[in-house]
């Protein structure tokens, strides 16, 4: 595969229960490459959002290996795992996280100020994140002054504006009614042409699935490919 912007290669993790170890998934391989989009769909307490945080350095794996960006993980310290998802991966949560102080425009500026960016530099690119998403028209206003469509597409624009070659997304559209989930989603896949960003995410949201490149079942422990129709 060419272009692969994220790569795991037998990775396992557990949890300790007491005295017995309890596997969450084990000798899971994955690649995605630039510009790809892929679901991951399960059962409930299947370890999905488990897997979504190992792949962007949020959980460490206990073996195994997990390549970012041509960047492997386990061999970066704390400090540099940060400045790793600042700079090439987007996260986007089923809940917006927004911070609710501050305006659209001024959410999607954080990645950007905390990497480094002048004011100016870090404005202008998120009010060109936020137009894209067809939010020009909103950037002064407050989360609480939004939809519920509008406050995931500024999550989303705050997870691209750093222009991250993975966006790693739990449950996207979970929180919002049908036809705002659809016009999330048709944002995103948009971005996926434009900008070539691959794209991962956690869904129930078996239409959301099955416009995805791929689809992956995680069940008993593992990755199995799938097919929706």
């Amino acid at each position: 595969m060419s272009d692969v912007v994220l790569k795991a290669t037998g990775i396992s993790k557990a949890y300790a229960s007491g005295p017995q170890q309890v596997i969450v998934w084990q000798d899971i391989d994955l690649q995605v490459a630039a510009g790809e989009t892929l679901a991951i769909v399960g059962a409930s307490g299947s370890g999905k959002t488990t897997l979504l945080n190992a792949l962007g350095g949020l959980d460490v794996v206990d073996g195994g290996e997990v390549e970012v960006a041509g960047c492997r993980l386990q061999q970066l310290t704390e400090g540099e795992r940060t400045r790793l998802r600042n700079q090439q991966v987007g996260f986007v949560y089923q809940f917006h996280h927004l911070l609710p102080e501050f305006t659209a425009l001024e959410n999607v500026m954080m990645p950007q100020l905390l990497a480094g960016a002048s004011r100016k530099e870090a404005s202008d690119k998120a009010r060109r994140c936020l137009e894209q998403l067809g939010l020009g028209h909103r950037i002064d206003h407050k989360p609480a002054e939004l939809s519920g469509g509008e406050r995931q597409r500024t999550a989303i624009a705050r997870a691209l504006v750093n222009e991250p070659a993975l966006v790693l997304m739990d449950e996207p559209t979970g929180n919002l009614d049908e036809n705002t989930a659809r016009q999330v989603e048709e944002a995103m896949l948009a971005l996926t042409v434009s900008r070539k960003t691959a794209f991962v995410l956690v869904t129930h949201d078996q239409t959301l699935a099955a416009r995805m490149d791929r689809c992956l079942h995680l069940r008993d422990r593992s990755l199995h490919e799938m097919k929706i129709d």
